[in-house]
């Protein structure tokens, strides 16, 4: 007998992240560093734990290991329960063949299995590669008060870049009518957040339709999504007025990292009504120097500090050197900053040395550090 009202999530965690360059060389998208000592897939699955959802598939795909080892049993998330917890769901062979997941909703097809056997009343479905704090109770309140099939986290974004995203038109009720991906002209700002909440029953039987169409691109915005508005089905909008970004590039990771340094950021990572849950290293204390000046700097374990710093994010396990010079940099664990060297407006991969400057004072690009060379993000 269905447990009515279980909602379990499945965080689509298989993107490679191509745009942030070596920053996804050995690792996917979701399992990159983030906020000096999260990982960027922390920030979903500490949404989940904080909304409540018990049950949470992870999907991987690409380089997974790294990801794979950070997520463990999911002790860090309160997802080490003997039934129900965290799932790692990866693509599989069977007797019928198999194949990698081709597309966003071909991705829970091949999970049909595993939804079945929790038998859940609405299917959460998120991406475990933006940077936000959402309670999903809210969007699961709207789901329900409105009678819906589906419901779409939104948010209104400027108006000059509407075209830049999947936009949702609707009625004076919220009800979706139109659905435009990247319009040119676009006729509303609400734009898709990519977190959806299905009834199971609906979505069960939309995928295994979609699936036989050879046609589809197996995507809930390209296929699933708009199929839905054009039989008349009841798909509405859930409007997100908080701090949400997509780090998909170099640029937007930096910005989002160093978004964490302001004050006012929105975020606010230190709210200990809503925290933000990670697997920790037993690492020694940070160290600062006697000669070390630092303003507006997050640091953290194991780094040892004797250089000047200004608004930047240190990873554990950092060494700035006597008279080196850090500025509106992220540096990742493991680096070094030698002494009489000057960074500025970079992003340091992880066990680099830095013996050599990268940017200066008055230029506004901002550079990748890795073992490849120096890139412009």
């Amino acid at each position: 007998m269905r447990n009515t009202n279980k909602i379990v999530a499945m965080l689509l965690a298989g993107g490679q992240g191509s745009r942030l360059k070596a920053l996804t060389k050995s690792m996917a998208k979701p399992a990159v560093p983030f906020g000096g000592k999260y990982r960027i897939i922390d920030f979903a699955l500490s949404n989940a734990t904080n909304s409540g959802i018990r049950d949470i598939g992870v999907l991987t795909q690409y380089k997974p290991q790294l990801l794979n080892e950070h997520l463990g049993i999911g002790q860090a998330w309160d997802y080490d329960r003997n039934n129900g917890g965290l799932r790692i769901l990866t693509p599989y062979y069977t007797e019928e063949g198999g194949r990698w997941f081709e597309g966003t909703a071909n991705a829970i097809y091949e999970n049909i299995g595993y939804l079945d056997s929790v038998d859940p009343e609405y299917v959460l479905i998120l991406s475990g590669d933006h940077i936000y704090k959402m309670d999903y109770t809210k969007l699961l309140e709207i789901h329900k008060s409105k009678n819906a099939k589906a419901t779409i986290a939104v948010m209104e974004v400027p108006w000059d870049e509407a075209s830049r995203f999947g936009i949702m038109n609707t009625d004076d009720d919220g009800k979706v009518v139109e659905f435009e991906e990247k319009p040119q002209n676009p006729k509303s700002n609400l734009a898709s957040m990519g977190i959806y909440i299905f009834n199971w029953e609906t979505l069960k039987n939309l995928l295994i339709e979609d699936y036989k169409d050879q046609n589809s691109e197996y995507d809930f915005g390209k296929n699933i999504i708009p199929k839905m508005i054009k039989n008349d089905l009841p798909v509405y909008v859930y409007t997100f007025d908080g701090y949400w970004k997509d780090v998909g590039t170099v640029k937007s990771y930096w910005e989002a990292n160093l978004d964490l340094i302001k004050p006012d950021n929105e975020l606010n990572i230190y709210d200990d009504d809503w925290k933000i849950y990670t697997t920790s290293k037993n690492l020694p204390p940070h160290r600062i120097g006697k000669n070390a000046d630092l303003v507006d700097v997050l640091v953290n374990e194991a780094d040892v500090i004797d250089g000047k710093i200004r608004n930047s994010v240190l990873f554990p396990n950092v060494k700035v050197e006597n008279d080196a010079e850090v500025y509106n940099s992220v540096i990742l664990s493991g680096s070094v900053i030698k002494s009489g060297v000057k960074v500025y407006n970079s992003v340091i991969t992880e066990n680099q040395i830095i013996d050599f400057n990268v940017g200066n004072e008055v230029d506004d690009k901002v550079y990748l550090v890795s073992e490849d060379g120096i890139e412009e993000a």
